[in-house]
């Protein structure tokens, strides 16, 4: 009785997870995909978001690895305070980010002034995309490459050490090939979660076409104007995840395969 109700309940999950895509995917004819993806919007907004997502992932990469190794390995009591800061954006909703981030650097925010004196302005602009993704994907990369870290045996590090390596040469030649499956299973969820982000963008960043406008975003105008355009992102935008979703399995497992 009691594996049925589990049983019951993982296929009620199961369904709640896949019965809304199939219902997009079902609920579309080719011609009116066709149709929605024919607008002027879609390409601007597309090239965009793979543009910004980009970025922010290599930005993740070159800061958070090192920040993940040191979660991983180091040594003091403040890493768990760092974890948490870490952690934080995964429990604060986007929408308070986009308005915690224009309170740091808009005008009249804590940095307004100093920013504005040399003549830059983040918000509303490119800039602050990238910035609103790499804020809200970075626990995701963080935490996925502490773990692939954390793999790592200590002992092969202090044996490198003992054969001349230097901390960043160790860590370069023997840990970063030991945990690089986990660390680009972790680069590509945080891609996911950058391309999916929306409400610390549009607060930060507003839904400018061709300038801030994203994919997302460019799925909350097209609902406002036409169902139809806003089921084409939609789909396109699915089939994207999908594409990453595949493509970081199979580069996991070949690499864990040549391991």
């Amino acid at each position: 009785m009691t594996r049925s109700l589990a049983g019951l309940a993982a296929l009620a999950l199961l369904g709640v997870l896949v019965l809304p895509l199939v219902a997009l995917v079902v609920g579309t004819s080719p011609s009116q995909l066709q149709q929605g993806l024919a607008s002027p919007a879609f390409v601007p907004a597309l090239a965009l978001s793979l543009r910004t997502t980009f970025v922010s992932v290599v930005l993740l990469v070159l800061a958070g690895t090192p920040l993940a190794w040191w979660l991983a390995h180091g040594r003091g009591r403040w890493r768990r305070v760092v974890a948490g800061v870490v952690d934080l954006p995964i429990v604060v909703p986007p929408a308070v980010t986009g308005v915690a981030l224009l309170r740091l650097l808009g005008r009249r925010g804590l940095l307004g002034d100093a920013l504005d004196s040399l003549g830059i302005v983040i918000p509303f602009s490119t800039s602050a995309v990238v910035l609103a993704q790499v804020v809200v994907a970075a626990p995701f990369f963080v935490q996925g490459a502490t773990t692939a870290f954390r793999r790592v045996e200590p002992d092969l590090i202090v044996v490198a050490r003992t054969l001349g390596c230097t901390p960043m040469s160790a860590l370069r030649r023997v840990a970063l090939p030991i945990a690089m499956p986990g660390l680009v299973g972790a680069a590509c969820v945080a891609w996911a979660r950058a391309l999916g982000e929306f409400g610390a963008t549009l607060l930060f960043a507003g839904n400018l076409p061709g300038v801030t406008q994203t994919m997302p975003l460019a799925i909350v105008r097209g609902l406002e104007a036409d169902v139809q355009v806003a089921v084409a992102f939609s789909l396109a935008l699915v089939a994207a995840g999908a594409v990453l979703l595949l493509g970081m399995r199979w580069a996991t497992a070949r690499m864990t395969e040549h391991r």
